[in-house]
C-alpha cells in the first residue's frame, strides 16, 4: 500500500480544518501587528481612509462608496470574510501601494506611491481593511 492510499477520507476534512484555523491564526496575527503601529501612523492611517479610500469603497469598506456606482468592476466588498481569507496581508500591502494593477486587479483600485515610504501608515491601513471584515 502507498502513502496516498493509506489517507483516509476524513484526512481531507482535517486539512480543510487545518486550512481554516491556520487562515484565523493569520489574521489574527496581522491584527496583533496592528497595535504595534504608532499613533500617528493610525492617524494618518485614517485620513487616507477617509479621504481616498472611502470615495469608492465606502465608510464600512462594502464598495458602495458615492464613486462606485460609475465603476466597472466595482470596487471590492472588505466584509466579505471568504476574501477576507484568501488574501494575506503582503497583498494588500501591493494594492494599497501600487494599485490594482500591481496585482493583476482593476486599473481603477488607484495606487498610493507616496505611502511607500510609510510601511507604518500601510500597515495601519491593512489593519483597518481587516478589521471590516464581517464577524
Amino acid at each position: 500500500m502507498t502513502n496516498l492510499e493509506a489517507v483516509s477520507p476524513g484526512s481531507n476534512r482535517l486539512g480543510l480544518v487545518v486550512a481554516v484555523v491556520a487562515a484565523a491564526l493569520s489574521l489574527m496575527a496581522g491584527l496583533a501587528r496592528a497595535e504595534e503601529v504608532s499613533p500617528e501612523a493610525k492617524a494618518e492611517a485614517e485620513t487616507v481612509w477617509q479621504t481616498r479610500c472611502t470615495t469608492c469603497h465606502g465608510a464600512a469598506g462594502r464598495g458602495d462608496g458615492p464613486a462606485a456606482v460609475a465603476l466597472t468592476p466595482k470596487p471590492r466588498d472588505f466584509s466579505v470574510a471568504a476574501w477576507q481569507a484568501s488574501v494575506t496581508d503582503e497583498h494588500l500591502n501591493k494594492v494599497v501601494v501600487g494599485g490594482g494593477q500591481a496585482v493583476g486587479l482593476s486599473m481603477m483600485m488607484t495606487a498610493n506611491p507616496d505611502l511607500a515610504s510609510k510601511p507604518e501608515v500601510v500597515k495601519a491601513l491593512v489593519a483597518h481593511v481587516r478589521s471590516l471584515s464581517a464577524k
